[in-house]
């Protein structure tokens, strides 16, 4: 049975269960063990949305195709999420440094544009007469 809540599909246990060909048992097991967190509605009843059905395809093919069992699923989950999270925190920090970037090149060329006197940045580094060379 398939509810809408929010714009989102919602499955029942049975529906998942027989969805992925797991007994529902199973799907409890792994809500017991905080691998997958349904919602519920009002009278209790576990209602799986398409996130628990992507993470639950997860948990199955580490568990049925590489033969993760359910401690090393938990711990491969949370250094996921892990990742995810700072990689979140890299694309952040980037944005700030392209800003910052832009920022002072902004200024520079401000500084340029309002110079007394108009010159072209200097060389970093100076050339050696060709009569000095050794």
């Amino acid at each position: 049975m398939t509810a809408r809540q929010a714009g989102r599909a919602l499955y029942t246990i049975s529906a998942v269960a027989a969805r992925y060909d797991i007994h529902p048992q199973t799907l409890r097991l792994y809500e017991r063990e905080g691998l997958l967190t349904p919602s519920r509605t009002e009278g209790n009843t576990r209602m799986f949305s398409d996130a628990d059905c992507e993470r639950l395809e997860t948990i199955l093919s580490l568990t049925r195709d590489l033969g993760v069992n359910l401690a090393g699923v938990e711990i491969i989950l949370n250094m996921r999420a892990k990742m995810e999270q700072m990689q979140h925190e890299v694309n952040e920090f980037m944005e700030y440094v392209k800003g910052e970037l832009a920022r002072g090149l902004g200024e520079w060329e401000q500084r340029l544009n309002t110079a007394m006197v108009k010159s072209s940045p200097a060389p970093l580094a100076r050339s050696v007469p060709r009569d000095r060379e050794e």
